[in-house]
């Protein structure tokens, strides 16, 4: 019988197992490091959380969660995510980004328009600068140059 603790561990190692090997594979066609700056810290983070997780539900310290989100709840979000990652190349990473944080904030309930306003664009600008500088290749970008 599939029980709830097995079900998460073996979620886990599903995320072990995806990251070890989106990490050689990454590795094997990258012709520098400079294209793995990105791409290791967080494979390594997600390692990590992985390891503490098994850690946790091995030794019991793992409690179910008592007010999870129903999927229809879940659902509109993971809509939104994929319409913003499938805009990117025509809206640009720097539009996109701001409208993803702005109608993000409006379905968790913010109602204030200053704050929707100011914060996403001033997330979206950060992000839109930060990946500019960072990455070795030019991102799509509606309103800042690429080579920022």
């Amino acid at each position: 019988m599939l029980t709830n603790k097995t079900a998460d561990v073996g979620v886990v190692f599903c995320l072990i197992g995806f990251t070890v090997w989106y990490g050689f594979d990454a590795w094997q066609v990258s012709q520098s490091v400079e294209n793995l700056i990105l791409i290791v810290p967080i494979g390594g983070g997600a390692l990590l959380l992985c390891l503490i997780e098994l850690i946790r539900q091995f030794f019991g310290y793992s409690k179910p969660i008592e007010n999870a989100q129903p999927v229809k709840e879940v659902f509109p979000v993971i809509a939104l995510f994929t319409a913003y990652v499938l805009s990117l190349e025509w809206l640009g990473f720097d539009v996109a980004t701001t409208l993803f944080v702005a109608i993000y904030l409006v379905m968790q309930g913010e109602r204030r328009w200053v704050w929707i306003v100011g914060y996403s664009v001033c997330f979206g600008l950060f992000m839109a600068m930060f990946f500019a500088k960072m990455l070795p290749y030019p991102m799509p970008m509606s309103l800042f140059p690429t080579d920022y």
